[in-house]
């Protein structure tokens, strides 16, 4: 019964925060409020007894991605009137939208829609890293490489295109700089030497 209590309160949590995602009109409080839907959803996986996958999200995506995020959104200077003018518009729309899912998930559930199905408390020598993993690399092996490769992928195309050649900039050439001669850099001019005398003479 402790753990329906607790399992509700994180859901009421993430459900909460994910509308405040949003709705929020300052963009740090929506990354603030992801950051919260975050924690929610680990305390839900830490009950489903996904412990590992609980702490990847707490240590990857909040410790990690969304402070990158908050970096982000707080040196941009977002347009956030601009961006929210047609929300208002939208509401009643997405707000049936909500309304047909939730009653749709309620038919199709019926009962267990109410009822919380705890897992089954584990054995001592249970561990959920050697289970994922186990299930992870081999009936799911090949996906995991497919994926694996699509992200290289897609990490070689977005360094393709956004690298630009360097325009106008001077660049040194150590060879260029050790092969040059004195005689191409430098060149002597042997002038008579005259006094102010003799000029006065040539021009008079």
């Amino acid at each position: 019964m402790i753990l329906k209590i607790i399992f509700y309160i994180f859901a009421t949590l993430a459900v909460g925060s994910a509308m405040m995602v949003v709705t929020a009109r300052n963009p740090v409080r929506s990354v603030l409020s992801l950051v919260l839907t975050f924690f929610s959803m680990a305390g839900i996986w830490m009950l489903m007894s996904a412990e590992f996958l609980s702490l990847i999200l707490l240590l990857v995506y909040v410790g990690a991605v969304m402070t990158l995020f908050l970096f982000v959104v707080m040196m941009l200077n977002v347009d956030t009137v601009g961006k929210r003018e047609g929300f208002t518009r939208y509401l009643p729309f997405s707000i049936l939208v909500i309304v047909v899912l939730l009653g749709l998930m309620i038919v199709a559930f019926g009962s267990k829609f109410m009822s919380l199905p705890m897992p089954a408390s584990p054995e001592a020598d249970y561990s959920n890293i050697s289970q994922l993993g186990a299930v992870l690399y081999t009936q799911y092996a090949y996906p995991f490489e497919i994926a694996g490769v699509l992200l290289l992928a897609a990490i070689v195309a977005a360094i393709s295109l956004s690298h630009r050649a360097p325009r106008k900039r001077k660049v040194q050439s150590v060879s260029e700089q050790l092969s040059v001669r004195r005689e191409d850099r430098v060149r002597l001019v042997k002038m008579s030497i005259s006094t102010p005398l003799e000029k006065k003479n040539d021009l008079s």
